[in-house]
């Protein structure tokens, strides 16, 4: 039931701050030259209280989304952003898990079902990280960035806080990612696994397993949170305002005729 309802807090947050694109435009527009409802003209808005009230609903957004992606199962539940066992060592897993059971230790087979969850702690590990640094990003925004986020194509915030964020993010996650994977034990798991393909491909003369885990995890955990809010951004679009501040009823309430 919690996840269920921060789910919902999370598509109602994220309401916040992407709207259908005709929507859009005449917030980019009309809003900042007034508008007439009835006999009552309502005031322009200045381009500052637009963007300070984008600002406002992508760090609620944002926040939330951060907030889903660290939750237990924030990664491992959810396919779009679950990380699987590396590219790089996939050969090493099917090499181990077809061994016989006579010519390895079953500690060591065990050890494969558990890399996988494993890598997805670290990364729900890592991303509660990730909240502070959109906010600074949007907090830094200037008014064409904001004008160009509401005028933009259904990925325009996405494509912004990835420009901004991911240099930051990747400092900020690194070394996030390298202590979860200690307190998740990881190593523990995969070095057995790694260690015993490499005795044959030494032998076989095959390349041997050197994955960087750190970087693999901190490098998914980006991706996957990226994935997440350009999915939403795509979808809050072909849906209506949802205003839950004053500032927020006052940018968007005068194209809606509130």
């Amino acid at each position: 039931m919690k996840l269920k309802n921060l789910g919902i807090g999370l598509g109602l947050a994220s309401t916040l701050f992407f709207v259908q694109c005709d929507v859009l435009e005449d917030v980019a527009g009309e809003v900042l030259g007034g508008t007439t409802t009835g006999e009552a003209t309502k005031p322009a808005l200045t381009n500052s209280e637009v963007i300070s009230g984008l600002k406002e609903a992508l760090t609620i957004g944002v926040t939330k989304g951060a907030d889903l992606s660290s939750m237990t199962d924030g990664f491992m539940k959810n396919e779009l952003i679950k990380l699987a066992f590396p590219p790089s060592a996939i050969e090493a897993k099917n090499y181990v898990d077809g061994l016989p059971n006579n010519f390895i230790n079953n500690t060591v087979k065990d050890q494969l079902s558990k890399i996988e969850l494993t890598l997805n702690r670290a990364a729900e590990e890592s991303t509660k990280k990730a909240a502070p640094i959109f906010v600074d990003a949007i907090k830094n925004m200037s008014v064409s960035d904001g004008f160009a986020i509401l005028k933009g194509g259904d990925d325009a915030a996405t494509t912004f806080l990835q420009k901004n964020t991911t240099a930051k993010l990747t400092e900020a996650f690194s070394p996030v990612v390298h202590d979860a994977i200690a307190k998740v034990k990881l190593t523990d798991y995969w070095n057995p696994v790694v260690s015993k393909y490499n005795v044959y491909a030494n032998i076989a003369g095959k390349t041997e397993v050197t994955t960087d885990l750190d970087k693999y995890v901190t490098e998914k955990a980006i991706s996957g949170l990226f994935i997440m809010v350009k999915q939403e951004e795509k979808k809050i679009r072909k849906d209506p305002v949802a205003q839950v501040t004053d500032l927020l009823k006052k940018v968007f309430g005068s194209v809606m005729g509130q």
